[in-house]
């Protein structure tokens, strides 16, 4: 069956986990960075609006450390995204150049988007960039980010982050690459006989109970979070697709309205 809501996408938001973009071992996987490149790149060339919101800094950095985990010291940590963050962008700039794309860097904080100064800013930003036809690659500004009493800055997560910049560019779709192909009536890795849901119209008390923990050794997000994503974007009428990372070149079959992963809208 042909998603036909999900076919008439043009402004669409593609949201890329750690675990897609860094191996078990913490190398970082070029081979699916490039085809991200690529398949974005060529949506770009084919006259779709796209923005991508990237994890991996994190994973990239520990890697340049030479770490196996997360340090718990926070200026620690956002040593190591700094870090990680320019040899991201790094990987990025080479890959989409070798496609004709270009691309640009927009590092956000939550009081962006409740700022209205702020927001219009950025909105404006946003705006220009899809008219230029250059893709955004966006990040949590992990380096500043802190939370506190009266000034929350932080995200929490890249899979809350997405749903925000969906709804500030008013994008028609959000597509989430994860560690998982969908979202299932039980976790699949424990129950064999768990079924992957195709279609997710409303967020319930019931959908939300069938939520695990966070994903990989590297990054934040889990089902939970995605669900709450979902939830975000339900309530402003948007829509969302959960699918597996592994192979990128899976999103030229997604905005081609074909049944793969988990959507969740009318």
């Amino acid at each position: 069956m042909v998603r036909e809501n999900v076919k008439k996408a043009k402004r669409v938001i593609v949201k890329v986990g750690t675990s897609s973009l860094v191996y078990s071992t913490g190398a970082m996987n070029l081979k699916a960075i490039d085809d991200l490149a690529f398949v974005l790149s060529d949506l770009v060339h084919k006259g779709y609006e796209v923005a991508l919101v990237s994890s991996g800094a994190m994973g990239a950095g520990l890697s340049k450390f030479g770490l196996d985990k997360r340090p718990k010291e926070i200026a620690m940590q956002q040593a190591v995204a700094s870090v990680g963050q320019m040899e991201l962008m790094n990987i990025y700039n080479a890959r989409f150049s070798s496609y004709n794309q270009v691309i640009g860097q927009v590092l956000l904080t939550q009081d962006v988007f409740e700022y209205p100064e702020s927001r219009k800013n950025v909105t404006n930003t946003f705006e220009m960039l899809f008219k230029e036809k250059i893709i955004p690659i966006i990040n949590e500004n992990d380096t500043v980010s802190v939370d506190e009493l009266d000034h929350e800055t932080k995200f929490g997560d890249n899979d809350k982050l997405a749903a925000l910049v969906t709804n500030l560019t008013d994008a028609d779709l959000l597509i989430m690459l994860s560690d998982i192909d969908g979202f299932y009536s039980d976790n699949p890795l424990t129950n064999k006989r768990a079924k992957l849901i195709s279609h997710v119209p409303k967020i319930t008390d019931e959908i939300m109970k069938q939520a695990g923990g966070s994903g990989s050794r590297f990054g934040t997000g889990g089902m939970l979070s995605k669900l709450e994503c979902a939830k975000l974007l339900l309530n402003n009428e948007k829509g969302m697709i959960l699918t597996s990372g592994v192979e990128p070149r899976v999103l030229f079959d997604v905005v081609a309205g074909e049944e793969i992963g988990t959507f969740f809208g009318k």
